[in-house]
């Protein structure tokens, strides 16, 4: 299909042209037959393998909080989990997460965005010596943290480094010390 327009020689051809680019767009948009099948069939169009999780970093009590008028004092009172939060509770509660650094969790566990906490996989490929725990090759991507944002920015090494820390408190304790998280 082409798509074109016929001007008179005597219109002004710097005039502004409504133009729409939608109407433009379907007109001109080609389906082959093989698309056309796969989209009746409903077979997907486009792989997405290995899936990936985003895992979010911040500082503690610096995680962002959408509010309402309706909803103001139940999220000042009770902040929503994030995936932070949710993987120092699981690794206070799981053994086996805390042999985890936080960006393999979402190999073994799901995100559940209702509850906002992480939920053990049922399947996928068994691990060795762990009943009932899973593996998929999922990633975990952390969000990228600039250097100039110093505290956040060791923490997000931290979290690369340490396995199944419990807290934000016990990410600053090395060999039984507690360091301050200062300028590198």
């Amino acid at each position: 299909m082409a798509v074109f327009s016929v001007q008179s020689e005597n219109s002004d051809r710097n005039a502004v042209r409504d133009i729409d680019e939608i109407a433009q767009y379907q007109a001109g948009r080609y389906i082959s037959s093989n698309e056309a099948a796969w989209r009746i069939f409903s077979f997907p169009m486009h792989e997405r393998n290995p899936a990936v999780v985003h895992l979010g970093v911040h500082l503690e009590n610096g995680q962002y909080v959408y509010f309402t008028d309706a909803n103001v004092q139940q999220r000042a009172l009770n902040t929503p989990g994030t995936t932070l939060t949710a993987f120092f509770t699981l690794c206070k509660e799981n053994a086996f997460a805390r042999t985890l650094m936080y960006s393999e969790v979402p190999s073994y566990y799901t995100w559940n965005v209702t509850k906002n906490v992480f939920v053990r996989r049922r399947r996928g490929e068994p691990v060795d010596g762990q009943p009932s725990i899973f593996r998929e090759n999922t990633i975990g991507g952390l969000y990228n943290v600039h250097p100039n944002q110093d505290e956040c920015f060791v923490l997000r090494m931290l979290l690369v480094n340490v396995p199944g820390p419990r807290s934000f408190q016990q990410l600053k304790i090395v060999d039984g010390v507690t360091h301050a998280i200062d300028k590198y």
